[in-house]
């Protein structure tokens, strides 16, 4: 007698919401991964508030020296971009950052022999300027490493999320670093700042040792200048809608100066808050509304705040103004990065974001120069006003933008 037999056809499990990754989940794995970012900016907060005094007042050198000897950090983070994402692709992102906390490592170790050596002021002072390079090289590879690490552990679909949170963590480590900085050099000396650099640097290598990485991704891989282009539109949207920024943190006291106001501070505390706010709030919106209309909206904002301050009669309203503009320029950057890594493969990823950033650092650098050269001609209040038509010209931009991408096929 011949025996039947049947055998159920084997299924795949269905997905259980144990298994399905929650919205907190996800967040604590960017947390987890942006913490590096935080410990970063830890280290460049706080030598920057007390480090231009070192060099005028201890050192002896003039004031362009001392911004000279700040600026070196921010150039070499410029420069090293392209070099930046081109490891972060090429070794790994886990990689990119073990190298960019060794940089930090000796960078510590450079301000202190610099410090023990103010006898000799252009020692002392060529070897912090070395150190200020290290430190500046390093915060371009754990930027873009931290924010690379995060689009391959969370997935694509949480870019905004990730670029968000890597932007609280570094405004929210300046914010503590350097009034923190100050603290410890009016209480333990110059030295500590070295010390206190290579130490943290040194415990977050420790910590990241064991931590797992996301796999190399395969391919071919676009050259740096190429993903540039792709990369110009958006960032060119960026760059104008942030020069907003750089001019507010330049030229906040000068203005209520001229006024004869008190209390700059507060401007630039309000804006912190309205920003941070901003992105813990609302960056749930870039998924839900897409990049393109999260970032016009946010541009909008930033532009009323701006206006606001060039029109300002009293403090009260220059801290309105001051909250707008924190508040909208706050997920300019998640929303049209989401749009711009569209344009590049998953294997020039991280070139894709060191491109990007090109923009914000370039932002930065021309804000100083093309604000300081208004306010000469024109007085201080007319910088908002030009900032404003910078960013309602990002507003242009990005509508154009918007609408290419809609009629593309």
């Amino acid at each position: 007698m011949m025996r039947l037999s049947y055998r159920c056809p084997r299924t795949s499990p269905m997905p259980t919401p144990s298994s399905t990754p929650n919205s907190l989940s996800i967040t604590l794995q960017i947390v987890s991964i942006v913490f590096y970012t935080f410990i970063a900016f830890l280290c460049i907060g706080l030598p920057i508030a007390v480090l231009p005094g070192y060099v005028h007042e201890q050192l002896g050198f003039s004031a362009v020296v001392a911004g000279v000897t700040i600026g070196s950090q921010y150039l070499a983070t410029l420069l090293s971009r392209p070099m930046a994402g081109r490891l972060s692709d090429s070794v790994g992102t886990k990689r990119a950052i073990v190298y960019g906390l060794s940089g930090i490592v000796l960078s510590g170790v450079l301000t202190l022999i610099s410090t023990l050596l103010q006898s000799f002021p252009l020692t002392s002072l060529l070897i912090l300027i070395a150190g200020r390079l290290l430190l500046g090289v390093a915060q371009g590879l754990i930027g873009v490493g931290t924010i690379s690490w995060c689009m391959g552990q969370v997935g694509v679909e949480h870019t905004a999320r990730s670029i968000s949170w890597n932007g609280i963590a570094s405004y929210g480590a300046i914010a503590i670093g350097a009034p923190l900085g100050v603290v410890m050099v009016g209480e333990l000396g110059f030295a500590s700042l070295g010390i206190a650099l290579s130490l943290l640097a040194g415990a977050a290598l420790l910590m990241i040792r064991n931590k797992p990485s996301v796999p190399v991704i395969r391919g071919e891989r676009l050259p740096f200048w190429a993903v540039f282009a792709r990369i110009a539109p958006y960032g060119a949207g960026l760059s104008l809608a942030s020069i907003g920024y750089g001019t507010l943190t330049t030229f906040i006291t000068l203005f209520y100066v001229s006024r004869g106001w008190t209390g700059a501070a507060w401007c630039l505390t309000v804006f912190g808050i309205c920003f941070i706010l901003a992105r813990l709030l609302f960056i749930s919106s870039i998924a839900r509304f897409g990049g393109f209309n999260s970032a016009i909206a946010c541009m909008s904002i930033e532009t009323l705040g701006l206006v606001l301050l060039w029109l300002a009669p009293s403090t009260p309203f220059a801290l309105v103004g001051a909250g707008l503009a924190g508040f909208g320029l706050s997920l300019v950057y998640p929303a049209l990065g989401v749009e711009a890594i569209k344009q590049v493969p998953n294997t020039s990823r991280g070139a894709g974001l060191s491109a990007y950033a090109v923009f914000f650092d370039l932002a930065l650098a021309i804000a100083g120069p093309l604000m300081g050269a208004v306010a000469l001609n024109l007085g201080y209040s007319s910088i908002f006003f030009c900032a404003a038509l910078l960013s309602v010209s990002g507003l242009g931009l990005t509508l154009l933008l918007r609408r290419r991408a809609i009629n593309a096929p």
